[in-house]
C-alpha cells in the first residue's frame, strides 16, 4: 500500500470522505480522544516546541478540509493560512479535588464538541490539578485525520523514551503490525469499524435482495469495480456462467451482503433505537500477562481473549437488566496499514455476531475465536473502499439515511491497539496510563484497549441514551475480562 498523500490539495480516500459526509447526522461523528495520565505536569513550553517541530513531518496537522464545488465533490486537505498552534494546544487545571472522575467527565464534555471546520481537526489539552500531583494530556482528533495506528505513530513525534530533552522517540521506535486488530505504539488512539451479518449461508433473494441493491448502486453511480456488480448479478443467476467462476462470485456477493448490506437490526432489546450525541467516559486497567497466557493456552490471540471478555460483560449487563439476547453484533476495525505513515486511514470495517448467552468463558472463547477468524477472511473486506466510493456519490440526505440504517445494525464496537512495552514521557512527565476513547459512531458503546508496559488500558465510551447505567456496564466488562484472565491457570 502506498504512503497516503498528505500535501495540500490531497483528496480524502473514499473511506475518509464517507466518514466526513455522514456527519450530517451528529450521532455518526467519528472523533476520538486519548486520555493520557501523567505522573506530574509536563513542561508545556517544551511540549509546544516538540509539536511545532513536528508540523513539517506531519503536514496534516496544519491542514483543514475543503469541499470543492461541483457534482460528487471529493473533500480535500488544504493548508490553513491562518494556522495558530496556540488554538490547538491548550492548558487548564481541574478544580479541587481533581479526581479521575472529574477528568473523565471533562474529556467526555470536550469530546462532544464538534470541531471548527474552518481549522485543522485536532486539539491537545494539558490538564493539571489531578489528585496526587498528577496531570493529563487529552488528545482529540477527527478520524479523517488518521486512524488508530496512525494516531499512535503521530503521537511519537512528541513522545520521549526518557525524561530528558534528548530522549525523543521516532517512527523507528514504533513496532506496528497489521492483522486481525488495529495496533500501534503510544498515546493517541481510536479506530472504528463496521461489522458482520447473520444469514451466512443465505445471500440475497432473486428479487429485491442485497445482491440487486448492490448492482443497482453500481449501475447508477459507476463507482464500484465491475466485480461487485457481476457478483451481485451472479447471486440472482448463479448458473449463467461456469461453475468455478460462479462459485467465487457468489461467495464474494454473499460476503458483501453479510458485511456491507445488512438488512436486520441490532440484537439488543435494551439499546436498539436509542442513540444520541451524549457521551460518558469510563477508564479501566487490566494485567496483560494473564490474558496472554489464557489466549495461548486456548489456542487463540489476546484479541480473541479481549473480545471474549467484553462480550461476556455485555451479556452480563443484559442479564442484570432482565433480558438475555443470544447474540450481539460487534463492529471491529481491521488494520490494512503497510507503510510507516502517520496521517491517513488504513483500515477496513468488519461486523461479527458474538455470543452473549454463553456464560462459560471457555465455550464463549471458542465461538469468538472461530467467528473472528472467519470474518478476517471475508472477501468483501477488500471491497470496502470501493463501496465507500459508491456511498459518497449518493445525495447527502440519502447517504445519511443509508449510513444510519447500517450503523443501527450494530450493538457495540471494540478495538485493540498495541502500545509501548517500556515507559514513555511527555515533556519530562512519565506516562502513567493511556486510555483510548474511540468513537461510538452510532453504536451503544465503544470499548478500545491499548497495551502499555505490562497492562491493558481500556477506554469505554458510552452513548448515554443507549446505556442508562454506564458504571454497571464497566463492572460487567471488568468481571468478564477477569473471568477470561482466570483461564490462564
Amino acid at each position: 500500500m502506498s504512503t497516503p498523500d498528505t500535501g495540500s490539495g490531497a483528496r480524502m480516500t473514499a473511506t475518509e470522505a464517507l466518514m466526513w459526509s455522514v456527519e450530517r447526522d451528529p450521532v455518526l461523528r467519528s472523533s476520538f480522544t486519548n486520555v493520557t495520565i501523567l505522573e506530574h505536569g509536563p513542561d508545556v513550553a517544551r511540549l509546544r516546541g516538540r509539536i511545532e517541530r513536528s508540523l513539517a513531518d506531519i503536514p496534516r496537522l496544519q491542514q483543514r478540509v475543503h469541499v470543492p464545488f461541483g457534482p460528487l465533490p471529493t473533500p480535500e486537505w488544504v493548508d490553513d493560512p491562518d494556522f495558530d498552534l496556540d488554538y490547538h494546544l491548550r492548558h487548564m487545571a481541574l478544580p479541587l479535588p481533581g479526581s479521575e472522575r472529574q477528568l473523565l467527565d471533562l474529556a467526555a464534555l470536550m469530546a462532544q464538541d464538534a470541531f471548527d471546520l474552518a481549522r485543522p481537526l485536532w486539539q491537545f489539552t494539558v490538564v493539571e490539578g489531578l489528585e496526587g500531583g498528577r496531570a493529563a494530556l487529552l488528545a482529540k482528533l477527527h478520524h479523517t485525520v488518521t486512524d488508530g495506528v496512525g494516531g499512535l505513530r503521530m503521537s511519537m513525534s512528541f513522545i520521549d523514551l526518557e525524561p530528558g530533552p534528548d530522549g525523543a522517540a521516532g517512527p523507528e521506535d514504533t513496532a506496528v503490525t497489521g492483522g486481525g486488530t488495529t495496533r500501534g505504539a503510544a498515546p493517541g488512539a481510536g479506530n472504528r469499524g463496521a461489522e458482520r451479518s447473520p444469514g451466512d449461508g443465505e445471500g440475497g433473494e432473486a428479487d429485491g435482495g442485497p445482491g440487486r441493491l448492490v448492482a443497482e448502486l453500481a449501475r447508477q453511480l459507476g463507482r464500484v469495480p465491475h466485480a461487485i456488480g457481476d457478483a451481485a448479478e451472479l447471486l440472482a443467476h448463479p448458473l449463467d456462467v461456469g461453475r468455478d467462476v460462479a462459485t467465487q462470485a457468489v461467495e464474494t456477493a454473499r460476503s458483501f451482503a453479510r458485511q456491507a448490506v445488512i438488512t436486520d437490526g441490532s440484537r439488543s432489546p435494551l439499546w436498539a433505537g436509542r442513540r444520541s450525541v451524549g457521551r460518558h467516559f469510563e477508564a479501566m486497567r487490566f494485567e496483560l500477562e494473564p490474558l496472554k497466557r489464557a489466549a495461548k493456552a486456548l489456542g487463540g490471540t489476546v484479541n480473541d481473549a479481549y473480545v471474549t471478555g467484553v462480550t461476556g460483560g455485555a451479556g452480563a449487563y443484559h442479564r442484570a437488566k432482565g433480558v438475555s439476547p443470544p447474540e450481539l453484533r460487534m463492529s471491529m476495525p481491521i488494520s490494512t496499514r503497510s507503510d510507516r505513515s502517520a496521517a491517513g486511514n488504513s483500515f477496513v470495517p468488519a461486523r461479527v455476531l458474538v455470543p452473549t448467552d454463553v456464560e462459560d468463558p471457555l465455550e464463549r472463547f471458542a465461538v469468538v475465536h472461530e467467528r473472528l477468524t472467519a470474518v478476517k477472511q471475508e472477501r468483501a473486506l477488500g471491497l470496502a473502499n470501493a463501496f465507500a466510493g459508491v456511498l459518497t456519490g449518493l445525495p447527502a440526505p440519502l447517504l445519511a439515511r443509508v449510513a444510519r440504517q447500517q450503523v443501527e445494525t450494530v450493538d457495540f464496537a471494540a478495538s485493540n491497539l498495541r502500545g509501548s512495552p517500556a515507559d514513555l514521557f511527555v515533556a519530562g512527565a512519565r506516562v502513567v496510563a493511556n486510555h483510548p476513547m474511540g468513537p461510538t459512531a452510532g453504536t451503544a458503546f465503544n470499548a478500545t484497549v491499548l497495551s502499555y508496559r505490562d497492562s491493558l488500558d481500556m477506554g469505554l465510551v458510552v452513548d448515554t441514551a443507549a446505556v442508562d447505567d454506564p458504571e454497571l456496564l464497566r463492572r460487567c466488562i471488568a468481571l468478564g475480562l477477569a473471568d477470561m484472565a482466570g483461564q490462564a491457570g
